[in-house]
């Protein structure tokens, strides 16, 4: 399955995409990340995509997605083209305020992506409600695969964050079982 994350730099899409591709690993499939930053880190458009196989990967290049994941409105305008026919959309609508052009066979999941973080406490971990909704919606990887991941990808002083990641993850996997 083919992956597109994109954001605003400082929305933690690198780490989404990490984190889905370290999970992949744990379960021995083949995958692939591969970023792409614009002329920012933080407030620049970043994305990355992400390719997970039960086969081995051919190429990390995507030009068309099973999953696009857009956190705000110029990334669903640049990359909501690349999803498949069946494949999904999933868009933070506590940041995009407009519709998609597409409506053709694709699975659009909106989610309030910042609004479920507040409640939770911490702005910063939006990204993990996304995530955990891609997860719940395609099935790609395990909650316990994610949890492994992360606990591997946060360590040292961010090792306290892994609570609050994991409580975003599930609150996204609640979401994307609602639509």
């Amino acid at each position: 399955m083919r992956f597109v994350f994109a954001g605003f730099g400082g929305q933690g899409v690198m780490l989404m995409g990490q984190i889905l591709a370290y999970a992949g690993m744990i379960e021995g499939k083949s995958v692939t990340w591969m970023p792409s930053y614009g002329p920012e880190m933080r407030g620049g458009t970043a994305n990355c995509t992400v390719v997970v196989e039960d086969k081995e990967v051919a190429s990390p290049v995507v030009d068309k997605a099973e999953v696009v994941v857009a956190m705000n409105i110029p990334s669903m305008l640049k990359f909501q083209s690349f999803v498949t026919d069946g494949g999904y959309l999933f868009l933070n609508e506590s940041v995009i305020d407009r519709e998609p052009d597409r409506k053709d066979g694709i699975n659009i999941y909106k989610v309030n992506c910042n609004e479920i973080a507040d409640e939770l406490g911490n702005l910063k971990v939006a990204n993990m409600v996304m995530l955990g909704a891609v997860i719940g919606a395609t099935n790609i990887v395990s909650k316990e695969s994610v949890i492994k991941a992360l606990e591997q990808k946060l360590t040292g002083k961010k090792a306290n964050l892994i609570d609050i990641n994991i409580k975003a993850i599930e609150r996204g996997m609640q979401e994307a079982s609602k639509q």
